[in-house]
C-alpha cells in the first residue's frame, strides 16, 4: 500500500507564496515522475507541473515563471514552491507519483485559496 501525505495548502493573499509538500511511503517501487495536479468544482483536475527522476520538469502555461517544482529522490518527496499567486489559482492541488510499472497513486488533496 502506498500513502500520500500532502501539507503546505492553506489561505493566501494575491501576490502571496506558498509551498506545497507531498511524501510518497510504503510499498511503492522506483519512483519515477512525481507531480502536482489542481481541480476547481465543475472542472477537469489538470496538470500543474511534472518533475521526473532525473529532473526534468513540465509546467502548465499558466504557471510557468512563477510555481517550481523540486523532488528530494532520497525522501521520496515532491515539493511545489507557488509564488506571486492570483486568485485563480485557487483550487484543491493533488499529488500524484508514478512508479516505474508504471503505476499512478493520487494524494489526498489539499485546498488552496487565493483572496484577500
Amino acid at each position: 500500500q502506498v500513502q500520500l501525505v500532502e501539507s503546505g495548502g492553506g489561505l493566501v493573499q494575491p501576490g502571496g507564496s506558498l509551498r506545497l509538500s507531498c511524501a510518497a511511503s510504503g510499498s511503492i517501487f522506483s519512483i519515477n515522475i512525481m507531480g502536482w495536479y489542481r481541480q476547481t468544482p465543475g472542472k477537469q483536475r489538470e496538470l500543474v507541473a511534472t518533475i521526473t527522476n532525473g529532473g526534468l520538469t513540465k509546467y502548465a502555461d499558466s504557471v510557468k515563471g512563477r510555481f517550481t517544482i523540486s523532488r528530494d529522490n532520497a525522501k521520496n518527496t515532491v515539493y511545489l514552491q507557488m509564488n506571486s499567486l492570483k486568485p485563480e489559482d485557487t483550487a484543491v492541488y493533488y499529488c500524484r507519483v508514478t512508479d516505474s510499472a508504471p503505476i499512478g497513486f493520487w494524494g489526498q488533496g489539499t485546498q488552496v485559496t487565493v483572496s484577500s
